[in-house]
């Protein structure tokens, strides 16, 4: 398993389109990808559960994977996160 911490920078607000974003990118990968925020945790491949997070501009994001291609799942997601280089 593969973990990471991050504060996600997205200045222009947490917005529908950027949470399916994350998805699709989450779904990219075979590994089993967590998002978690303070103590809740959801699958970051699942709308409903990235949503129940309530995730806002500056919240502090664990990532976390595991599978064949966990490391790069994590830096991927991480990355959209930081940056929210939108695609």
């Amino acid at each position: 398993m593969v973990n990471k911490t991050v504060q996600i920078d997205w200045t222009d607000g947490v917005e529908m389109k950027s949470i399916a974003l994350l998805i699709q990118k989450a779904s990219a990968f075979s590994s089993i990808v967590y998002i978690s925020k303070g103590d809740r945790r959801a699958n970051a491949k699942s709308l409903l559960g990235m949503m129940s997070l309530g995730i806002e501009d500056g919240d502090e994001l664990e990532i976390s994977a595991e599978g064949s291609d966990e490391e790069e799942a994590v830096q991927v997601i991480a990355d959209f996160l930081e940056n929210q280089a939108l695609d």
